[in-house]
């Protein structure tokens, strides 16, 4: 999905309402309902004691949107107050009108005018809201935020040691084109950002207060939404929906492809089997995994669907070079994905050499394999069939010869380098996973969340990843599935937990649940 300026947006809304004669009413009202149905997913997610909704409104356009919000979710059955930044005397226009609207469905409202009136307010609160709205400030904002309004947004970050915070458009406080905080910035779980995202809501700094990221539709015309050409989209369910064709009744597991995993060594068992348990969730046809022969009881027993196999280990317990010989001369492998667990002995660096030397099919590299190039990334450019790189940013600095910080602090145009110097697909890890190929607008992907800090979940990525190449996915369309579908199920994980204990495990059960929002059967 197109990603867009503060200007770009603003023409495209003057140009639905003059041109195409559609209301500014009638859109606030469409992104009110899609507040309204953001929280309640929002709320059944998190699944509360408590039913109650509290809205943070200012006087502009998304002071409006959560006007029209409340009036939905007392319709949904939740008990809803209105807390307003200032006085009802400021508001005008649509804003006005649905505020009239809310008062006549009998829905309660305060006006707070002072840092005074916001201090009692929060003294006063015995019982937390589950979800706490802010439409307080919205992409109009200069500078930082003042008055009531900047007492609103430390209002509601104090109540968000309790509550869950959904922000409407963007987090109130936020700079829509640069990502940037001057002053106070309500710090969001949800944002829910209308027609279109906004530049702002991309940037690593802005990470910290956006949260998960979901667009909505308020019906733009397709007409004006196509003439913008940017160099970065955000990877929506929308985007991935074609990837996922009906299957044929008439199908066998050879239909699906068939993944070859080579990794392990002594000690990283653990990451050979979640990438399996991954690749065998992704609907490939077959899975073979090669792992050192100490390892195959402990893989095997972990993952019967898939075909594990021992092969030549070295002193140190990792994979042989050796090995290549017997699995190369099977040619009967869709994709390859070889780095989990794989450590950085020197005959398994020659033998990840020898993968990428032989392999006429798509390869992912991942973990040890890609430091196997550290410092010489071109070299990734010397091989026969496609290539898919996964690194973290420790890894994107190895590889690139540069530090982790410059990595972190310039992260759009590392990805895209990174890109272009290994005539790779690349994935960068991390909060905003990105996704770079020469010749394609770059990727950003906001789903998953800070539960995911965690060990084993990269290989579960990797085994993702290497699933979705087997079955024929291109690269480019592979790399974005997995990287939404691997955040999407992290983000239903720890909904039915917690961030902090959610592990890798949690998120394969979760692979399932995830897929279902992106098929219908």
């Amino acid at each position: 999905m197109k990603i867009v300026s503060t200007n770009e947006i603003k023409e495209l809304d003057r140009l639905v309402i003059e041109k195409y004669g559609i209301p500014g009413c009638l859109l606030m009202e469409r992104a009110g309902r899609g507040v309204a149905d953001g929280v309640v997913r929002l709320f059944k997610e998190s699944n509360p004691a408590v039913k109650n909704i509290l809205l943070v409104a200012g006087h502009g356009n998304n002071g409006g949107d959560a006007f029209v919000a409340a009036g939905f979710l007392k319709e949904d059955g939740f008990a809803v107050q209105v807390l307003l930044a200032g006085e009802k005397k400021d508001l005008h226009g649509d804003a006005l009108s649905h505020f009239k609207k809310m008062v006549q469905n009998k829905i309660p409202f305060k006006e707070l005018k002072t840092e005074t009136d916001w201090q009692k307010t929060l003294t006063g609160i015995e019982n937390f809201p589950a979800v706490i709205v802010d439409g307080i400030l919205g992409t109009g904002l200069e500078g930082k935020a003042r008055g009531a309004a900047a007492a609103a947004i430390r209002f509601v970050n104090e109540l968000s040691k309790n509550s869950l915070v959904a922000a409407i458009d963007i987090p109130s406080g936020l700079n829509s084109d640069t990502g940037k905080a001057d002053g106070d910035v309500v710090r969001a779980d949800l944002t829910m950002t209308m027609g279109l995202p906004k530049k702002g809501l991309i940037g690593q700094g802005a990470l910290e207060y956006v949260g998960r990221l979901e667009v909505v539709d308020i019906g733009f015309p397709a007409g004006i939404v196509e003439k913008i050409e940017p160099d970065i989209e955000l990877i929506t369910p929308a985007d991935l929906f074609p990837l996922f064709p009906r299957r044929n009744r008439n199908s066998h597991k050879g239909n699906y492809g068939h993944l070859l995993i080579m990794g392990g060594a002594e000690g990283y068992s653990g990451a050979m089997t979640l990438a399996a348990l991954a690749a065998v969730r992704s609907g490939a046809g077959l899975v073979t995994v090669v792992v050192p022969k100490r390892l195959v009881p402990m893989v095997a027993i972990n993952v019967p669907e898939a075909m594990v196999h021992g092969a030549t280990e070295t002193e140190s317990g990792s994979l042989d070079s050796a090995c290549w010989e017997k699995w190369k001369k099977l040619g009967e492998f869709s994709a390859i994905l070889a780095g989990p667990g794989m450590t950085r002995h020197p005959a398994t660096r020659r033998l990840v050499k020898m993968i990428l030397r032989d392999s006429n099919g798509p390869v992912v590299l991942d973990a040890d394999a890609l430091n196997v190039f550290e410092g010489e990334a071109s070299k990734l450019s010397e091989r026969k069939g496609q290539l898919v790189i996964t690194p973290h940013p420790g890894e994107m600095a190895r590889l690139m010869g540069i530090s982790t910080a410059e990595v972190q602090s310039n992260r759009f145009a590392v990805a895209m380098k990174a890109a272009a110097l290994t005539c790779s697909t690349t994935v960068l890890k991390g909060a905003g996973t990105l996704i770079a190929e020469k010749d394609k607008p770059l990727q950003i992907n906001l789903t998953g969340n800070p539960g995911m800090s965690a060990g084993g979940m990269g290989d579960v990525l990797a085994g993702l990843l290497g699933g979705l190449l087997a079955q024929g996915m291109k690269p480019f369309d592979a790399a974005r599935a997995a990287i939404y579908l691997h955040g999407r199920a992290g983000d239903l994980a720890a909904s039915k937990s917690t961030e902090q204990t959610l592990i890798a495990r949690d998120l394969i059960a979760c692979l399932p649940e995830a897929f279902r929002e992106m098929v219908a059967r």
